[in-house]
């Protein structure tokens, strides 16, 4: 599949119902959303922040194109390479949002500014990046959490957390499959509501034969 109609069809699929059928690509409960972010997808900028460098974060948003997703590994685990400049400026230059392997700081700034670009990252710090012209190492294989990221690999969010997706693995079918999943969901619900027999709506493991 195209890295961009992967990106427009996960528009319509909720990440949860994807999770019953793919066990790979989810970073994992340690990175989560600054507040209430929205479901979004785009194409990896990775940039493997092996120094703390404010500069090679720079360098990043600079390359970064409109929709794309800003996926930083943190190297030292404890320095912030986004806040509210870093964000303002990834707003500026039209990316979908940004994933940090690390901390972030300003977050309530990042937190208000959520609707127009979710972030993602382990945590908060006041400990944030220096000035010190490192080399910059973007657009390589990046780790963040549970999942290896590549350049052109699809990041989804959303509140639930991140999940990374490699295009070429992927079937129309599962998106189709999950996207039925989704809209057969509400009525579903509705009979639970109602009160139907649970032997009725919910699926049953396949007996042994004796």
């Amino acid at each position: 599949m195209e890295a961009a109609a992967l990106v427009a069809a996960l528009a319509h699929v909720e990440l949860p119902t994807l999770g019953h059928t793919l066990e790979e690509g989810f970073c994992g409960p340690g990175v989560r959303p600054v507040g209430e972010v929205r479901r979004t997808a785009g194409i990896a900028r990775t940039l493997d922040l092996v120094e703390p460098d404010a500069l090679a974060v720079n360098e990043a948003l600079l390359a970064l194109q409109p929709g794309e997703m800003l996926v930083i590994a943190v190297g030292s685990g404890v320095h912030a390479p986004v806040g509210a400049v870093t964000s303002a400026a990834a707003r500026a230059r039209g990316a979908a949002g940004i994933v940090v392997g690390g901390p972030v700081t300003d977050v309530r700034a990042l937190a208000e500014a959520s609707a127009d670009l979710p972030v993602w990252s382990t945590g908060a710090t006041a400990r944030t990046t220096k000035r010190l012209g490192a080399p910059v190492r973007l657009d390589v294989p990046v780790r963040i959490g549970d999942a290896e990221v590549h350049p052109g690999d699809v990041v989804a969010g959303d509140e639930h957390g991140v999940l990374v997706l490699r295009p070429a693995a992927i079937e129309q079918r599962l998106l189709d499959d999950a996207r039925a999943s989704d809209e057969a969901e509400p009525a579903l619900l509705a009979s639970l509501a109602a009160g139907e027999p649970l032997e009725n709506l919910l699926a049953r493991a396949p007996q042994e034969e004796a």
